[in-house]
């Protein structure tokens, strides 16, 4: 439907023969060409409208947000849903790649830089732009492709925040700088000094990118793509609370999913359908909280399936109905193998990136001084100049051709592999099945190096017409006519030894009873409260007890603490929000709220401004 556009207001008004009721729209800006043939050039997010007096509609800015800055848009066009393909005569079998894209929320604006915020500076330059540059290239050449990226609300929130974003620009120069540096240092060192050219133009592209393309939002870069049907983006708990140790309280398990969902539906303007569990972490009952909340699938590991009753045979080839219409999908161990395993795993090829060589520590420390932490203390610049080589053996100069030629190698072997593990299912099972392969998307540049590329290679070679494998969603496959098992997974996670020992264990279950204690009190305070009037300083209290509550239960802390890395930051993260929140508690209580003090958590804790403390209470 044709309508004119305002420019001066940045708004599209709606005919009024189209009534006053509410409604949902997507807006398609484009040009006519020569031919008065409509040529599309972005598209909106799906935009709920309410009626106005007047009986017409604005689409204003903050509902309608277009998903491709308009000057990369010139040569685009959208092309055709790739979910059509899904129900051709050539399918065999279907292959779900889930990235799920998750940092713990980390901002301090109370210090003018701080260490732990490069984890999102790092990700955003190996891991984020990279994928981006993925999807567009694949946009370009009008592949079709179906990926799903979950984007953790945490993570939402700190790429939309303004003092992060203007913090990653310092991050960038600074690259670009030491760079440019390492150019004039390695004159005479030929292999290296083309080296230090490769990441002096690889950073120079994500500055020239992130600030210029994308205007510090990479948030609407990845709608654009969810717009176009090949990425199917979804979300996870909103601190990524493990759930499992959480269940004490139904009500804390409740809120990590709820706010979580609200915190990406305000930013996207809809519900996803599918929710990946943090850490994977599955007890028998969850799905009835998943299912409350609008969620029709999530995923598990494979011994979730594995050792479930009532598969119908199928194992971790289809999904498992939990019998509430909500469908566990299962991680396929042979896929998961050949990219996870140090051993047999794709990244540990010798002839990629060594990660654990940095000139942060192999240089120097007068001249790396600048670019690490307080002066003082090494840490990694991103700056590489070895390959893995192999155990035992000098470490020998990065040579990208060579490792790039690799991951398109290791690509064509995976697809190879699908289509031969496709055709050995074919005889067992009674259907086409799914083979779901989820990753930490941080793996893809960050840890291994040639990740991206890896990823877009797997994409096109899987969209060929005679691959026998079409990529797929969850949210595809259940739209098929197919059998299903009807039960419940077994209890479980991933990581070591898939039962929860990574979360709870003796170096950090002394977090247990503290969290337990906290989402007890903080169910009582909304509940004595609740129906009772309140005066505003005191309802800011309680929504910022509640954000307390939720920051001290991320699974990032305990995480850390097995791991044995910033070990004495996890601990004082949890020590401060639990101490926050006990201030809290005990300030409401008493009637005795120092505003002043209550404005600075609410800017150093800036997360979740639609929370409502409320939610806590039976």
């Amino acid at each position: 439907m044709p309508v004119a556009a305002d420019a001066s207001r940045q708004r599209i008004v709606l005919p009024e023969y189209l009534g006053a009721a509410a409604a949902h729209y997507r807006a398609v800006l484009g040009r006519l060409t020569g031919d008065r043939q409509f040529s599309p050039l972005a598209i909106s997010n799906d935009a709920a409208t309410a009626a106005l007096p007047d009986g017409n509609h604005d689409l204003t800015p903050s509902v309608a947000q277009f998903m491709l800055p308009l000057q990369l848009a010139a040569s685009s066009t959208l092309a055709a849903d790739p979910r059509l393909r899904l129900q051709t005569p050539m399918t065999k079998g279907y292959l779900a790649i889930v990235l799920h894209a998750h940092l713990p929320y980390v901002h301090h604006p109370e210090h003018a830089s701080f260490f732990e915020e490069n984890w999102l500076f790092e990700a955003i330059t190996e891991c984020y732009l990279p994928l981006l540059g993925v999807l567009e290239r694949l946009h370009y050449d009008r592949i079709a492709y179906r990926l799903t990226l979950s984007l953790s609300p945490t993570l939402i929130t700190m790429l939309g925040d303004a003092l992060l974003q203007n913090r990653y620009l310092h991050y960038l120069q600074d690259r670009v700088e030491l760079a440019e540096r390492e150019v004039a240092r390695t004159r005479g060192l030929p292999q290296f000094q083309a080296l230090a050219e490769f990441y002096l133009r690889q950073y120079q592209d994500a500055l020239y990118r992130y600030r210029e393309r994308y205007r510090c939002e990479l948030l609407p870069a990845f709608q654009f793509h969810h717009a176009t049907g090949n990425l199917e983006l979804t979300t996870t708990a909103a601190t990524h609370g493990f759930l499992p140790l959480l269940n004490v309280s139904p009500t804390a398990v409740r809120n990590q999913i709820g706010v979580g969902l609200r915190c990406f539906e305000s930013r996207f303007g809809f519900r996803p359908r599918g929710f990946w569990l943090p850490e994977c972490g599955y007890y028998p009952g969850l799905e009835d909280e998943l299912a409350a909340a609008g969620i029709d699938h999530f995923f598990v590991d494979s011994h979730a399936l594995m050792t479930a009753a009532n598969t119908a045979g199928l194992g971790v080839y289809a999904p498992l109905d939990c019998g509430n219409g909500v469908a566990a999908f299962g991680r396929d161990p042979a896929s998961s193998r050949q990219v996870w395993s140090a051993e047999q795993g794709y990244p540990g090829d010798p002839d990629y990136r060594e990660y654990y060589r940095d000139i942060g520590f192999d240089l120097p420390l007068e001249y790396v001084a600048p670019y690490i932490l307080d002066r003082e203390t090494r840490v990694n610049t991103g700056i590489k100049y070895y390959r893995i080589t192999g155990q035992n053996q000098p470490k020998q100069a990065y040579q990208p051709a060579q490792a790039q030629a690799k991951a398109r190698q290791h690509a064509a072997d995976f697809v190879r592999r699908r289509r031969e593990q496709i055709a050995a299912l074919d005889g067992e099972l009674s259907q086409a099945p799914i083979i779901v392969a989820p990753y930490d998307a941080e793996l893809f540049g960050h840890w291994w190096y040639e990740g991206p590329l890896w990823l877009e290679q797997v994409l096109r070679l899987a969209a060929e017409s005679d691959s026998g494998l079409t990529t797929a969603a969850c949210s595809d496959y259940l739209q098929q006519p197919l059998r299903h098992g009807i039960g419940r997974p077994a209890a479980s996670s991933w990581g070591e030894h898939g039962y929860s020992s990574y979360w709870l264990n003796e170096s950090n279950d002394w977090i247990y009873p503290l969290l337990h204690r906290a989402a007890a009190e903080m169910e009582k305070l909304a509940n004595d409260l609740n129906g009772l009037k309140i005066t505003p300083a005191q309802e800011r209290a309680l929504n910022q007890a509640a954000r307390s509550l939720l920051l001290a239960q991320a699974s990032d802390w305990p995480f850390i603490m097995k791991a044995g890395t910033t070990v004495d930051y996890a601990r004082k993260r949890i020590a401060d929000h639990l101490a926050r929140f006990n201030y809290l508690h005990d300030a409401i209580r008493k009637n005795r709220i120092d505003e002043r003090y209550l404005t600075a958590l609410e800017i150093m804790d800036d997360i979740f401004p639609d929370i409502d403390f409320r939610d806590y209470a039976g």
